[in-house]
């Protein structure tokens, strides 16, 4: 009896050597946090093809919108840790204990990459009748509450960079929910909504074709992509001491996934990073690309949350106190 069970054990490390060794052996699906046309989703299609390339089986690209981002990493969580399912997210996330949205944040995935992080722009129609970001500050401090702020929903990027500039100046919105920056950025278009904050890949297309016009980058200078906009700190000289600061991108495995399936992944994306097609879009999306796996990443995710998360804190956003949940402001 002992034999065969130690026969039997032998048999599943074989198999389970010979899983990964033959990973992947057929589609994989790539699951986009958010809804089609936003950021995240046009930075996950502009990789998807090399990545595609570099693995050698197509990625299924599905977009599962809902509950900023709460749907789809639980739908990745609830998938088997055999790296033929993997997220790609954003920030989210890291904001979801604190703001009472869910338990799950990346410390719970393996970072296979930080593809790259953007600059955020508030940007409004091109009709508006805000022409800088004074003028939109100053109504907003003239009338509370009247003035509609498109969003994603708690944690969402719009709502993120509300409260930093909540915590930096008078800034009470009535904040209208979408699901997700594509979504939001048509609704402001056709006038449901007076302004939105928005990552600049999301905003650029409609920028270039003269619908929309951007007040300002959520950045401390100014940005090459966007030349003349100002930076927020000009109209909103408090937002200072949370900047630099912006949306990430990234691809996320379950933290259990197999060790050479992780290395098969991020062989892949690490490659794909590299490729003229991805760099030239997020160099034409104003992005910029990090290419960050292994501790690097897992240290990136770890500031990024501190930083945003005590924000959130300090401006009333929190429904959880960032220190209740073992994050520590960042020093």
């Amino acid at each position: 009896m002992k034999k065969l069970i130690g026969a039997a054990i032998a048999l599943s490390l074989m198999s389970s050597v010979s899983f990964a060794a033959d990973y992947p052996a057929r589609e994989v699906l790539g699951v986009v946090m958010w809804g089609a046309g936003g950021a995240t989703d046009t930075v996950a299609r502009a990789i998807n093809p090399a990545a595609e390339e570099a693995l050698g089986k197509p990625i299924v690209v599905l977009n599962k919108s809902g509950g900023a981002g709460a749907i789809s990493t639980a739908y990745v969580n609830a998938a088997p840790a055999d790296g033929y399912t993997f997220l790609y997210g954003a920030e989210n996330p890291q904001l979801h204990p604190v703001l009472g949205v869910a338990d799950l944040d990346y410390s719970k995935f393996f970072p296979v990459n930080i593809l790259g992080r953007g600059v955020a722009v508030i940007a409004v129609n091109a009709d508006s009748k805000y022409k800088t970001m004074e003028d939109l500050m100053a109504d907003i401090k003239a009338n509370p509450g009247a003035v509609k702020m498109g969003s994603t929903g708690p944690g969402g990027l719009p709502g993120t960079i509300g409260a930093l500039i909540k915590g930096s100046a008078d800034f009470e919105v009535t904040s209208i929910p979408f699901g997700g920056e594509g979504p939001g950025l048509a609704a402001m278009l056709g006038g449901e909504v007076d302004f939105m904050p928005a990552g600049i890949s999301a905003a650029t297309e409609n920028v270039k074709a003269g619908k929309m016009r951007v007040l300002a980058v959520v950045n401390d200078k100014p940005v090459a992509t966007l030349p003349g906009v100002p930076a927020i700190t000009d109209a909103v000289p408090g937002m200072g001491k949370f900047l630099p600061w912006g949306p990430f991108y990234g691809v996320f495995a379950k933290l259990d996934t197999p060790a050479d399936v992780k290395a098969k992944l991020v062989s892949a994306f690490n490659t794909a990073a590299k490729s003229e097609t991805f760099t030239t879009l997020m160099a034409n999306k104003g992005n910029i690309v990090m290419n960050m796996t292994g501790d690097d990443a897992v240290q990136f995710l770890k500031k990024w949350q501190q930083v945003t998360a005590w924000a959130l804190q300090d401006t009333g956003a929190a429904k959880v106190n960032p220190e209740t949940l073992g994050i520590m402001r960042a020093k």
